[in-house]
């Protein structure tokens, strides 16, 4: 396979993280070797901030997720749909792409009717263990579809599906555990994080709140805790109530939203996570515990089906949402730390799953997309 890349493509996929660092990744892998991007999204979404910081030509969709039921909403977005596919028609009209690029998800479907009423190749990601409906419903006539996991693969109507794992990005082949942490202005010892997504997680949150004192004080941990930015002001609050002097603990680092994801999970030794697919190959990535609580209330149960194929590779500790609780996650965390061979033997299994170079791997199907 050549690899130069001297063609035009779109990219599409957002709403989340878990659409949307997946096509950025294989965009930047795109464009290292000479070719030209356009990230297709909704300006309102946060996909329109991350493809412009990148510098990638933004076109926009105004698209949402198909409500349920047959009601005036469920007509009034369809309406809303046939709009948005008609803009994207406009937009291969306009920049001719050679092949489309979609991670699947609400935002990447207008465009993809739009490949086939163009007749523009697309080729379509998949994150999760469990595909999401649009990956499901449009894959039949992608050119390739490229998945995170192998159980995936018996959903996807296209006989060439692929598993690659998800793209993620360089950074997390290359930082050290020692760079990272020096980055965060942490020390060199034993470290925990805290998260639930970008939209934090309120089971996990307090949960945390009241052993935070507890693992930082009497464990002596570092803590990075990531509460979503919804969830900020009423953890802290909680915080001032249970443990008051949080502020002047030098072991913690409390935040609504961390920019720099990959420098928190690489200077990580445990994690503790929903199960989103995309944070789970960025937690495979970075030789750490995963101790997943995956969301009860998923699209078609697809937390659970991805921290459970991790499970079934002895590769993380799994936690059910209705189990969480102060006592079971202290427990938890206590018998790792008083195992180092059970932490070793969980990271190095979480490790053997990461897939460093898929976004490589995945811009190459890309360019054979476009041979006709």
């Amino acid at each position: 396979m050549s690899e130069t890349y001297n063609n035009k493509y779109f990219v599409t996929g957002g709403g989340t993280g878990g659409h949307i660092y997946p096509a950025l990744a294989v965009a930047d892998e795109l464009t290292k070797n000479g070719a030209k991007v356009y990230y297709v999204g909704n300006k309102r979404n946060m996909e329109y901030e991350l493809a412009s910081k990148k510098g990638y030509k933004f076109l926009h969709v105004s698209v949402k997720s198909m409500p349920r039921g047959l009601n005036p909403k469920f007509f009034w977005w369809g309406m809303k749909l046939v709009k948005a596919i008609l803009y994207s028609v406009a937009y291969i009209k306009k920049y001719k792409p050679d092949a489309v690029f979609a991670t699947g998800g609400y935002v990447s479907a207008p465009m993809i009717f739009a490949c086939r009423i163009t007749k523009t190749p697309y080729m379509m990601h998949d994150c999760d263990a469990m595909p999401g409906l649009v990956t499901r419903k449009l894959s039949r006539k992608a050119k390739y579809v490229s998945l995170a996991f192998e159980k995936a693969k018996k959903y996807i109507p296209n006989k060439n599906s692929i598993v690659t794992g998800n793209p993620i990005r360089d950074l997390f082949k290359s930082l050290t555990k020692e760079d990272a942490r020096n980055e965060l202005e942490l020390q060199n010892r034993m470290t925990l994080t805290i998260m639930g997504g970008s939209q934090g997680a309120k089971s996990i949150n307090n949960t945390a709140i009241e052993v935070i004192k507890e693992f930082s004080q009497e464990l002596n941990l570092q803590i990075i805790f990531q509460t979503g930015k919804k969830n900020y002001d009423e953890v802290t609050e909680c915080l001032n109530q249970y443990y008051p002097a949080w502020k002047q603990d030098k072991n913690l680092i409390i935040k609504p939203y961390f920019d720099n994801m990959i420098a928190v999970l690489k200077s990580s030794d445990i994690v503790i996570s929903r199960a989103g697919s995309l944070s789970l190959s960025e937690i495979c990535a970075s030789n750490v515990v995963p101790i997943l609580i995956p969301f009860p209330y998923a699209a078609a149960n697809h937390q659970r089906i991805n921290a459970k194929c991790l499970l079934d590779s002895g590769a993380c500790i799994y936690i059910e949402d209705k189990d969480l609780e102060p006592n079971k996650l202290r427990e938890t965390v206590v018998d790792l730390l008083n195992n180092p061979i059970k932490m070793d033997y969980l990271k190095q299994n979480a490790s053997y799953l990461a897939k460093y170079d898929a976004a490589k791997e995945i811009a190459e199907l890309v360019q054979k997309s476009c041979i006709k």
